[in-house]
């Protein structure tokens, strides 16, 4: 009988890995034997092989006296998912010279139906980067999957859509349909709320202003009812689209879990884990590592409202993407460091009944349960939050205004504007500045610098959080078209610095 080799490629994490789809048939009683560390899912691609080229092609392995082996190589690697099944189909056809191709720089992917249908597979996106990255000529995917993979260019990919098209593709009767460059269309026509759409709270609006600008995170508190998580809708429609370095990054991290269709607007993505979510959840993990929210958040939004009311565990794992912008999942099968730089747009009232600090309604908290209250959120957490705005009620008249005022899409355009300052500036958000970067990257007035240092003492500022003032103070600076910091900008940047006591 004959051996083949088939090219494939599986995920691994954000990236993938190629595997060689190894067949060997000998004489002897029937047995088709999959090797390789393959899991359950691997395993049960025989059957379905088998059904797909008895139905499709009437080639029947289990009719036939051969022993046929199939070995995933390179064996220490553990195989997972559907990604072998028309490799293993074509490893046989060949391996049996039912088929004779040329597979020079072919990678073939796709999960098969009984009948034979090549059905689409998670994770296109990073194993075409990794196939382009090996200079890969040619790419066999599903058919649904295509258009992800209009996303990636400088490598052909071919579209199929049964495994009989494939074979006929590959003996020259029928040609497969190539892929077409896949266009984003963004747009923030259909926002939900616009910044117009809420009454007020002008203190609140410039603040999210701010933190938009350079990437800074924030928390509204305040009373129930006035307008925070009004006020975080709106702030996502404030962000810019995505540059096409980040989108592609944020498009590989949806891929891997099958939801690519919901970034392909190209805006920035928004997450909104409610306050009873699992640490898996929102951290990512589980038996096979996936990312979780604070990953699906990257070069977006990690909107948490209730903010004190989430786990422990789940808030002190903010500590890490917070100041690094990545997560390290760490399990017994091994570890992976997914990318998680977002914007942490928090929401919370500033105790367990909500009306403390308001003017319409007395607190009816203890002192005991403003205690625990407040060491829900520990220091190091509150010192890497960025911007505390307050937000209290305003004045009942001011609801019965009538008109309508449109102010993301203007507000938007400025973001826009001062991020393409400071990337050209530092190649980075201003609240990514490194403490060298910080020193080097901005220029304080003598005043301004004085003022900082008299505050810090004052208000007992960490190491960090008098870096992270300057931060904010360049960004208020780039607002005010200022080159340099001035005194002005520092005040307003402290504003921000006092937290719930």
């Amino acid at each position: 009988m004959a051996f083949s080799i088939i090219q494939s490629a599986q995920l691994t994490g954000l990236g993938a890995v190629g595997v060689a789809v190894e067949t060997d048939i000998s004489r002897g009683l029937y047995m088709f034997q999959i090797v390789g560390m393959a899991d359950k899912a691997v395993e049960e691609s025989r059957e379905r092989v088998i059904s797909a080229l008895r139905n499709s092609l009437e080639k029947n392995p289990k009719a036939e006296n051969h022993k046929v082996i199939v070995s995933l190589s390179p064996a220490e690697i553990k195989k997972e998912g559907s990604y072998f099944d028309v490799a293993i189909a074509l490893g046989y056809l060949t391996a049996t010279e039912s088929l004779t191709i040329d597979t020079t720089n072919k990678i073939f992917i796709g999960e098969l139906g009984l009948n034979g249908d090549v059905r689409p597979i998670r994770g296109l996106l990073s194993i075409a980067q990794w196939a382009k990255r090996k200079g890969i000529e040619e790419l066999y995917i599903p058919k649904d999957n295509g258009q992800e993979a209009g996303l990636v260019e400088g490598i052909t990919f071919f579209l199929v859509p049964t495994l009989k098209d494939l074979v006929d593709h590959l003996t020259g009767s029928k040609q497969l349909e190539t892929v077409s460059p896949t266009l984003r269309i963004s747009s923030h026509e259909n926002i939900p709320v616009d910044f117009g759409d809420v009454k007020g709270q002008l203190v609140a609006k410039r603040a999210l202003t701010i933190a938009a600008s350079g990437g800074h995170n924030i928390v509204l508190y305040g009373p129930p009812g006035t307008g925070k998580t009004m006020l975080a809708k709106a702030f996502h429609g404030i962000l810019p689209a995505l540059s096409n370095e980040h989108f592609l990054e944020v498009a590989t991290i949806y891929s891997s879990i099958g939801l690519i269709n919901d970034v392909l607007d190209g805006n920035a993505p928004l997450r909104a884990p409610h306050h009873s979510a699992s640490y898996v959840a929102v951290v990512g993990g589980g038996s096979t590592i996936r990312p979780g929210d604070i990953t699906l958040a990257h070069r977006g939004i990690l909107y948490l409202d209730e903010f004190p009311e989430f786990d422990r565990r789940v808030i002190e794992s903010l500590r890490e993407p917070l100041e690094e912008g990545s997560i390290t999942v760490a399990r017994a099968r091994g570890s992976v460091r997914f990318p998680a730089q977002f914007i942490l747009l928090a929401a919370m009232n500033p105790c367990p009944c909500g009306y403390r600090g308001s003017t319409i309604k007395a607190c009816s908290c203890s002192g005991m349960e403003l205690a625990r209250y407040n060491k829900k959120l520990s220091g190091p957490i509150m010192d890497r939050i960025d911007l505390w705005v307050p937000v209290q009620h305003i004045e009942y008249e001011s609801l019965h205004e009538t008109g309508i005022y449109k102010e993301s899409a203007s507000i938007q355009e400025k973001v826009k504007a001062l991020r393409t300052v400071q990337y050209a500036r530092a190649r980075k958000l201003n609240s990514r500045l490194s403490s060298q970067e910080v020193h080097n990257k901005t220029k304080l007035t003598d005043s301004a610098k004085k003022q900082l240092q008299q505050f810090a003492e004052r208000l007992k500022l960490s190491p960090r959080s008098y870096l992270r003032t300057i931060k904010v103070s360049r960004t208020i600076a780039d607002l005010d078209g200022s080159e340099t910091i001035e005194e002005r900008h520092v005040l307003e940047a402290l504003q921000y610095r006092p937290k719930l006591d």
